[in-house]
């Protein structure tokens, strides 16, 4: 995988064959980036489901100022942290290996953006609904990936979407309505 943008433009890293483990494409990432402004200053991220860790990997190379990256899997958790070292980067990202529903619901800490990239067909986004709202900031965002289209996730609604393959990408915004 590369990364596409950022002080780390064109680098490669790289991370094992996973069953289920579906980098986000770089079109993909190119889209979303567009969607937030190529510089992300300041942020704080989540990636929940890291698996490769494309997407936080992308935001801290735009400047984010930390990003914690969050998966279950051993050898996942071993090749970000790995790539981790190679960028140097262990100053602003973090590694956890957890469940990531678990994790949504213990965080005591928020976030301005969360990515959500999680195996399709579980669902995830129906576990995760009462969750999103104690990891997100009121003005944060929601970046998910998902096998069907999203209306939104607990009190966050889907302000823009694309569809690559088989992948629909969802850009979502809390509700102002909401609670």
């Amino acid at each position: 995988m590369r990364i596409i943008g950022g002080a780390w433009r064109r680098r490669l890293l790289r991370f094992p064959d996973l069953d289920g483990l579906r980098p986000t494409p770089d079109r993909v990432r190119e889209t979303l980036f567009n969607w937030l402004g190529q510089d992300l200053s300041g942020w704080s991220c989540l990636d929940l489901f890291a698996g490769s860790g494309a997407l936080g990997f992308e935001a801290a190379s735009r400047g984010a100022a930390s990003v914690l990256l969050v998966d279950s899997s051993p050898k996942a958790v071993a090749a970000l942290m790995n790539n981790v070292h190679l960028l140097d980067a262990s100053g602003r990202m973090k590694i956890v290996r957890a469940d990531a529903v678990r994790f949504a619901r213990s965080a005591t800490e928020r976030f301005d953006l969360l990515f959500l990239d999680p195996p399709f067909h579980h669902g995830w986004f129906d576990q995760l609904a009462d969750s999103v709202a104690s990891v997100v900031k009121d003005d944060g965002l929601i970046y998910a990936e998902a096998e069907r289209v999203l209306e939104g996730c607990g009190n966050w609604r889907t302000v823009r979407h694309g569809r690559a393959g088989q992948v629909c990408y969802h850009l979502m915004r809390r509700d102002a309505d909401a609670p």
